[in-house]
């Protein structure tokens, strides 16, 4: 007898480890976590000859049991929210331990979910050590579970627990993925934004979809870093948008300033540290998380997340969002940098044509100096002398008086324009060109000019003027751009020569500029740099190219031109070491 019941005991473990192993090839088959899930219900329900069945699991937020699965039970069954020690659910949850009710009219704990039901069995599942949900069958039959089908659903909770440990990590590293996809997507987005408040507006809508928020906020201190000013928002209404600016030193969302640390509250409709409770109420946001924008150790903002329903946000989300704030506090800085970049070209283009304005004079003066002065010749040669009573006398003085005044004038104009001499210094010659691609940018963009740097690695620094250097490259990218109205390509090289083969280093840097425009004529080329009075364009004064010229002269240097109609320029200016 003893043997007969020990086989028999043999052969319902070994039915129930055959199962067993057949319900893990079912629930292992997907890394979907509702279906993981479902599957798991499913084969539990199957297993103990049950008429329903849920799974129930903890809700990291508000704590609340909450059915993620469920199998025979009503429709509205799933909204059912059960504290821990709750029915004989959350007894269970609480105590860690199964649960076996044979008639659950008579249990006190037993909370009715569905009519007609007798009987229910309980076990928890148990995911590294902690109890993050009960694995829940019920039967219409009274005494329906024994103690074999407890053994066998503790069994099958445990290798449930495997899987949903398994589903949640595989989930976690999906949801990382695709944030990280989605932060790449957005600095790529945000990169390309140029304007200030656009790249605010990109911030925040990406943000906001990113985090699977209501609404997203970007504050900016102002210039008094004592308020934090609303710069850009996505899906704020006119009642947060009415919201006046917030203190650093007295608002919650200032302590993100402040700290210069990441805040979050799981609702603020409820918080006592929140002070626009209202507000929150009427806009249906519950949870916020807050981030510092900080560029270069200085915090300059906050980026603040709420969502529409309770959340806790994770430290993997913390990161991300910070993350964000960091690529947008670049952005912030980029902006504004190339606002900045846009004026001082304004400020560049009214510098060159004082500059040509002064060149133009000193020529000028020049030009009148010389005749100036054959007429002073020519008018003391004729030794005009008159008695005292002829007027004609006191013609005579004041037409000396006047040429003397003019060729004063003339001398101070000249002096003037000799006070430009270059002042070397030790020139990279790279980085000018790099600091010019930067400069030019939007005015290339505008005019659909594609800028092909091709700088030597090995250039030698010059001993030179770098403002006047500027200058000169300035106007031939200016003059290039101009000669492609259509568009086209602008190629800058530089290169070291050795104008000798003798020479043991360098002698000479070339710096050539080649655009694919009209190109020259013979006469336009002979002409390009003659004079500031002589210009050969169509459009402007030639004020620019002659600027060129004197600044290549004033640095002991040559200017070479490449040029034929139809067939593109190309100006080299070889400087030497």
């Amino acid at each position: 007898m003893n043997d007969d019941a020990a086989l028999n005991e043999l052969r319902a473990r070994c039915e129930r480890l055959s199962l067993l192993y057949q319900v893990s090839s079912v629930i292992h088959s997907t890394l979907e976590p509702e279906e993981a899930l479902q599957l798991i219900l499913r084969e539990a329900v199957r297993l103990v000859r049950a008429s329903s069945g849920s799974v129930v699991l903890v809700n990291p937020t508000t704590g609340f049991l909450e059915i993620q699965a469920a199998h025979g039970l009503p429709d509205n069954a799933v909204k059912l929210r059960l504290r821990l020690g709750e029915g004989v659910t959350g007894w269970v949850a609480r105590q860690g331990r199964p649960a076996r009710v044979g008639e659950v009219a008579r249990d006190p704990r037993y909370i009715s979910v569905r009519p007609n039901v007798r009987s229910e069995l309980a076990v928890p599942l148990i995911v590294n050590d902690d109890v993050r949900g009960v694995l829940n069958v019920d039967s219409d039959r009274a005494d329906a579970f024994t103690a074999d089908d407890q053994q066998l659903l503790e069994d099958l909770a445990a290798q449930a627990a495997g899987v949903i440990r398994n589903t949640w990590l595989f989930e976690q590293v999906r949801l990382k993925a695709r944030l990280l996809e989605s932060l790449v997507s957005v600095g790529q987005t945000i990169n390309s934004a140029l304007n200030l408040d656009e790249a605010l507006q990109v911030i925040t809508r990406e943000a906001c979809l990113l985090m699977g928020g209501k609404m997203c906020a970007l504050r900016l201190l102002d210039e008094t870093r004592e308020w934090l000013e609303l710069r850009a928002h996505h899906g704020a209404g006119p009642v947060y948008l009415a919201r006046p600016r917030l203190s650093v030193a007295e608002s919650l969302l200032g302590t993100v300033i402040r700290r210069r640390k990441p805040l979050q509250v799981e609702n603020v409709q409820t918080s006592t540290r929140y002070q626009s409770v209202a507000i929150a109420r009427e806009e249906g946001l519950v949870s916020l998380l807050s981030v510092p924008l900080a560029f270069r150790g200085e915090v300059i903002g906050s980026l603040t997340v709420y969502t529409a329903e309770p959340h806790s946000f994770s430290n993997e989300e913390i990161r991300i969002l910070g993350a964000l704030a960091e690529l947008s506090a670049l952005a912030i800085e980029k902006a504004r940098l190339y606002e900045r970049i846009v004026g001082m070209e304004d400020q560049l283009r009214q510098t060159e044509k004082l500059s040509a304005l002064g060149l133009l004079a000193a020529e000028v003066a020049h030009e009148i100096r010389n005749p100036l002065a054959v007429m002073k010749m020519m008018f003391h040669s004729l030794d005009l002398r008159f008695d005292g009573g002829d007027p004609r006398a006191t013609d005579a003085r004041i037409m000396g008086e006047k040429m003397d005044h003019l060729n004063r004038i003339v001398e101070r104009i000249l002096d003037f324009a000799r006070s430009t001499e270059p002042r070397p210094v030790p020139v990279n010659v790279n980085q000018l060109l790099d600091d010019l691609a930067l400069l030019t940018r939007h005015k290339l963009h505008q005019q659909n000019v594609h800028l092909v740097p091709d700088l030597a690695a090995d250039l030698p620094q010059l001993m030179a003027d770098a403002t006047q250097l500027e200058q000169a490259f300035l106007n031939l990218t200016l003059n290039a751009v101009e000669a492609m109205p259509g568009g086209g390509q602008l190629t800058i090289a530089s290169r070291a020569l050795r104008l000798r083969r003798a020479d043991p280093a360098p002698t000479h840097v070339a710096v050539s500029f080649r655009d694919t425009g009209a190109g020259m004529t013979g006469e336009q080329r002979r002409r390009a740099f003659t004079s500031l009075l002589s210009t050969t364009k169509a459009k402007g004064t030639g004020l620019g190219m002659a600027i060129v010229a004197k600044v290549v002269e004033a640095h002991h240097g040559r200017v070479r031109i490449r040029s034929r109609p139809g067939a593109g320029t190309t100006i080299t200016l070889v400087l030497p070491v």
